[in-house]
C-alpha cells in the first residue's frame, strides 16, 4: 500500500467510528490551520462519543483513495458525494 503524505505514519487523526467500521466513506477531510491536523469525515454530525483518534498511516489503509489529498494546504477542506466521486477543495 501506498502512503503519500508528508506526515509521519503515527501522526494522529481525527476521525469516527462509523468510517473506521465501514458504515460510512470518507467524504470531508480537513487539513486544519491552527494546528495541523487531519480530519476524516464522512459528513454527518460528528459527537464527541463517535469521535477516533487514529493514525494517518490507518485512515490510508481504510481508504488508499485519500492519497489524492497529500498536498492538501493547511486551512482546506476537500469534499466529495461518493466514495468514487473526484475530490474537490476549497479554503475553509
Amino acid at each position: 500500500m501506498e502512503y503519500k503524505f508528508l506526515d509521519a505514519k503515527n501522526t494522529m487523526a481525527i476521525t469516527t467510528k462509523r468510517i473506521v467500521s465501514g458504515k460510512s466513506d470518507i467524504l470531508l477531510v480537513s487539513h486544519d490551520e491552527d494546528d495541523g491536523m487531519w480530519e476524516f469525515l464522512d459528513g454527518e454530525d460528528v459527537c464527541e462519543d463517535n469521535a477516533l483518534v487514529v493514525s494517518m498511516y490507518e485512515m490510508v489503509q481504510i481508504d488508499e483513495s485519500i492519497n489524492k489529498l497529500y498536498d492538501l494546504p493547511l486551512g482546506w477542506v476537500a469534499h466529495r458525494k461518493s466514495k468514487t466521486a473526484e475530490w474537490t477543495r476549497t479554503p475553509n
